[in-house]
């Protein structure tokens, strides 16, 4: 069967099972475009902008475990999704973004509009093609997606010149085998594992983001009631673990809390589980968790021994690792070791002042309200930190944030992808203002494709987390933070076609959380709160993270 390149590459994307597709269409793709026209089977969401689209096709993967795929034309469409991709590789999110270039023989004069995109994005993709000939088309792209799948996810970028796109080819349908491909684990490596499990005294469990990724929450359970320990996580382990359970410490690191970061510190054997040991969670790596042997398993042979050493590891993927540990593993008893754990719960619990409006109060008040069943997205900074410490993350899949690029105007997108993907689900975006002014404009995309999202704007009309920096570490130095420059984000919202509220108590947040929930359109709600309010507790950077300080901490040390 004779067809062109865009028939095949439609074509392709049904064989794999896409049902939407994120983008925004200019020259060099016009001929795919015209090709989707033919196909309502794939909706298509038209982004106001291609960074929108990216970070939409983000969502989408994050929220369902599918593979993302976005769409854009050459030169500055394509350069226009470099972040969104660079947002999605640092936290291994399967992504297939597919642009088109000039033709052929236009390729390497500075025709209008070429760009080099497969070089400019080599060193943030799994990997990349350029494809100048219509007969590697089909295979490529269905290469492209089971690198995007299979391992450590990860993006994948398809560049298809103008011509190949239009050029015929024969054509064979194939049968996509969806089911993720896993090496086989190293036995010797888990029974030195096991060994270490039975031998420790006070063992830790660490859960991140390759916990959620492998969807390994029901082993993940059984494994921490078979070795009886405490669990704590990375931002981008929120879910894999329930927030919920009484074994619960919370987040570990820079703003973990001071029960996690102590008993961290405290433990004999840290079990790292899908981690990479990033920065914000060591601290000081020659003092982390310093009186513990360290086991990492990781699906990532390139992730053991990077930033921390270890004194054992499993590569494999976690599910399938832990499957194996339950299997072999007796029922361990470290009883005087949790109740150690949940003491410092006790004397160390997150804390905040229970009168007027702010962060942590918001957070809270949407954890109750949707009695933790909502799909939380949120932007980078003060407010993400809030999110992670006050909601309760009960499944995997229920936080998407940028933890690894730090992605400031991620989350509007993000949300705009999730909410497509899972209609029925209440889908919440936490900002800041400053994020939210990088991309407010997909406002618009939620409003033309009516998606119930609320946007909460969690406004102290500063740079809030630098702000705090400043304060803290740079001498009150507000340089360029402050951001009270009379912009009205409730009249931006409603010119984009969206309810909105501002609110400035806690009784009218509820009420227009109330409000929100039951709306079938974008809800906005402007929160505003002190310029000055703070996340804790806080590790300075560079400092061991059972140096922990809170707001008493710091009013001692500086009164």
């Amino acid at each position: 069967m004779q067809l062109t390149g865009s028939q095949i590459l439609i074509e392709c994307l049904k064989e794999q099972g896409v049902d939407t597709v994120f983008g925004y269409p200019g020259g060099a793709i016009l001929n795919v475009y015209d090709e989707l026209y033919l196909h309502p089977e794939i909706k298509h969401v038209l982004t106001s902008h291609e960074q929108g689209a990216s970070h939409a096709a983000d969502g989408y993967a994050r929220s369902t475990g599918k593979v993302g795929v976005c769409f854009a034309t050459s030169g500055p469409g394509a350069t226009n999704l470099v972040t969104g991709i660079a947002t999605a590789y640092m936290d291994s999110v399967p992504m297939v973004a597919i642009t088109c270039n000039v033709g052929v023989s236009l390729l390497g004069k500075d025709s209008f509009q070429e760009i080099d995109i497969t070089g400019i994005t080599m060193p943030i993709t799994k990997h990349n093609f350029i494809v100048k000939d219509v007969t590697k088309l089909a295979d490529t792209i269905r290469r492209a997606f089971s690198i995007a799948r299979n391992g450590r996810p990860g993006p994948v970028l398809i560049d298809i010149p103008k011509d190949v796109t239009a050029n015929k080819t024969d054509y064979k349908k194939a049968t996509i085998d969806f089911t993720r491909k896993l090496e086989e684990v190293d036995m010797d490596s888990v029974e030195t594992a096991l060994k270490l499990i039975k031998a420790s005294k006070k063992p830790y469990i660490f859960v991140g983001g390759g916990a959620v990724i492998s969807e390994a929450n029901v082993e993940l359970k059984q494994f921490t009631e078979l070795v009886d320990a405490p669990v704590c996580d990375t931002l981008m382990g929120k879910g894999a673990y329930d927030g919920t359970s009484e074994r619960y410490s919370g987040m570990l690191g820079m703003h973990g809390t001071k029960a996690s970061n102590l008993g961290v510190s405290k433990c004999d054997l840290l079990i790292a589980i899908g981690t990479r040991f990033s920065d914000r969670v060591l601290g000081n790596a020659k003092t982390f968790a310093k009186n513990a042997k360290i086991l990492q398993i990781d699906i990532d042979p390139a992730e053991i021994n990077k930033n921390v050493v270890a004194v054992s590891s499993v590569v494999g993927d976690v599910k399938q690792i832990l499957t194996i540990f339950n299997e072999k593993l007796e029922q361990q008893n470290h009883k005087e070791w949790v109740e150690y754990v949940e003491n410092l719960k006790e004397q160390f619990p997150l804390t905040y002042p229970k009168e007027g409006l702010s962060g942590p109060y918001i957070i809270e008040h949407i954890f109750e309200q949707t009695k933790g069943d909502a799909i939380i997205v949120t932007e980078v900074g003060q407010h993400q930190m809030w999110a992670a410490q006050y909601y309760k993350y009960k499944s995997p899949r229920t936080l998407l944030t940028s933890g690894g690029l730090g992605t400031m105007g991620y989350g509007l997108g993000a949300s705009i992808g999730a909410q497509t993907a899972n209609p029925d689900r209440t889908v919440v975006n936490i900002a800041g203002d400053g994020c939210f002014r990088m991309n407010l404009n997909e406002l618009a995309t939620a409003s033309r494709e009516q998606l119930p999202l609320i946007e909460v704007i969690i406004n102290n009309h500063v740079l809030g987390m630098v702000r705090q920096w400043q304060t803290l570490f740079y001498n009150k130095h507000y340089s360029a933070t402050v951001l009270d420059d009379g912009a009205d984000y409730v009249k931006v919202a409603e010119a984009l076609g969206c309810n909105a509220k501002r609110v400035t108590t806690q009784e009218e947040f509820e009420s227009a959380f109330a409000e929100a929930l039951s709306s079938k359109k974008p809800y906005v709600i402007d929160c505003i709160i002190d310029s000055d309010d703070k996340v804790w507790p806080m590790v300075a950077p560079g400092k061991p993270i059972n140096e922990a300080f809170d707001e008493a901490d710091y009013k001692a040390k500086n009164s």
